[in-house]
């Protein structure tokens, strides 16, 4: 499927794509948040942001509805980065607030809450997005 580039207010276009809900997408998300953020010269986000978009998608893949899932990569201002996933699921996502250590799924929402400035949830007639920001530098 073809990466769409959509043109941004402050002039950095938007990078997204739709993706099968199944896990195997998680490395695409993450080679769509490289390619996007090298264009940009924001090559010291790249480790952050990937974490950020995996754990995004993980949560999509687990609770979405539909078959398939949109990612998104854009920056709304200089110096914000938006990190996002679109699923048809209506559904909150919640933050755990406990996890053991043997437990495999239920931290995702805590990292990304760790790795970014701020995040949430846009609800749409139609299902919803999750979201994380990170701040970071104007390209040189």
């Amino acid at each position: 499927m073809p990466v769409t580039t959509t043109p941004r207010p402050t002039g950095h276009p938007g990078y997204s794509e739709t993706l099968p809900r199944e896990p195997e997408s998680a490395a695409i998300a993450r080679r769509l948040v490289r390619t996007a953020l090298a264009t940009w010269g924001l090559e010291d986000q790249i480790d952050t942001a990937t974490v950020v978009m995996t754990e995004l998608v993980s949560n999509a893949v687990d609770h979405g509805r539909f078959a398939s899932i949109r990612v998104i990569v854009s920056r709304p201002t200089d110096t914000r980065l938006h990190l996002g996933v679109v699923d048809r699921s209506k559904v909150l996502p919640m933050k755990q607030t406990h996890s053991s250590p043997d437990e495999i799924h239920g931290r995702g929402l805590l990292i990304v809450d760790n790795l970014t400035d701020r995040w949430g949830t846009d609800l749409y007639r139609w299902g919803k997005q999750v979201w994380g920001e990170l701040k970071c530098e104007p390209a040189q």
